[in-house]
């Protein structure tokens, strides 16, 4: 049956806004509302907020970003991983309803520029596949899970290195995030750098940082190893879910006793406490990072793959 959407733009207001995106399940860092507010200013890019409704029902959220030049002749379109579904909706025929009022509202045209990334795995059929780009993949853990659960289904490799880990006698600190970001951000780099690998630039996360930070909804936790630090993972919460940033090992130490075992289960652990049930590992792929999505992988969680991206 067809079914009729429409997209309210900003007619919400922040705390309306929040409680709404509170409510979703997996809901991500890009379409979080923080995210918006750090990366228009360093990108020159305005955002909108749309409340979903279908048939008069609310049905979910979704933010846009925009670039407008020359008396919005040139107009750049920017829809990644949205929308978001609130429960009972987000079946095809609510996806088609959205795409085509998503297509009312933005026509192709001269001079407009559309990139689409849907958070679905659903085939939008009416739009052309970006080829060059791959289909996004990342891992959810569902920490509404208990402990036991939880280690349960770890692989057991991953659950054999945690228990080594924790007869290291590792401490984790969770402690002055502000201070810390700069020593995580300059090892990040640095190892980006030496081993080649794509990732957010430092002036991106050092944004969302900056941002998320003030919020309280920002994590830099550090694994030590008799006094000195070995590793470090960056976390933002957003809703009821949470996305792992970046993280840091030690080529000796930190390796040796894996503490990156270590920090990720006490990550868990201290989500879990502040009532957050969905934890994205963050983005993977089987081409230059197969390694590090052989790791996540480990932690037992479902992978999945969106269907890819369009304009």
């Amino acid at each position: 049956m067809t079914k009729q959407c429409d997209i309210k733009w900003n007619s919400l207001s922040p705390a309306e806004w929040q409680s709404r995106f509170a409510s979703i399940r997996r809901s991500n860092l890009l379409q979080c509302y923080e995210y918006a507010l750090a990366v228009c200013p360093i990108n020159s890019q305005s955002a909108r907020w749309g409340l979903i409704t279908i048939d008069g029902a609310e049905a979910g959220l979704v933010q846009i970003f925009e670039v407008t030049l020359l008396s919005k002749l040139v107009h750049v379109v920017i829809l990644d991983r949205g929308p978001l579904w609130f429960d009972g909706f987000g079946s095809a025929t609510h996806w088609k309803a959205f795409f085509a009022r998503f297509d009312m509202e933005f026509k192709p045209r001269f001079g407009r520029s559309r990139r689409i990334m849907p958070e679905t795995h659903l085939q939008i059929y009416d739009y052309a596949r970006k080829r060059a780009y791959p289909p996004y993949q990342t891992i959810w853990l569902d920490l509404t899970q208990d402990e036991i659960a939880l280690r349960a289904n770890m692989r057991k490799s991953w659950r054999n290195a945690l228990a080594k880990a924790e007869r290291s006698d590792l401490e984790m600190r969770d402690d002055l995030p502000e201070k810390h970001i700069i020593w995580l951000l300059n090892q990040y780099a640095a190892d980006r750098t030496a081993r080649g690998y794509q990732g957010p630039s430092v002036k991106m996360i050092m944004a969302l940082a900056k941002t998320f930070h003030p919020r309280g909804q920002m994590h830099v936790m550090r694994a030590l190893k008799d006094e000195q630090v070995i590793a470090g993972i960056l976390i933002f919460t957003h809703g009821r879910s949470a996305t792992y940033q970046i993280g840091w090992t030690s080529p000796d130490a930190g390796r040796k006793y894996n503490a990156h075992h270590f920090l990720l289960w006490q990550a868990i652990l201290k989500l879990k406490e502040q009532g957050i049930t969905d934890f994205d590992l963050g983005g993977v792929n089987d081409f230059s990072a197969a390694g590090v999505k052989l790791f996540k992988e480990g932690l037992g969680g479902e992978s999945i793959e969106l269907c890819g991206q369009y304009k």
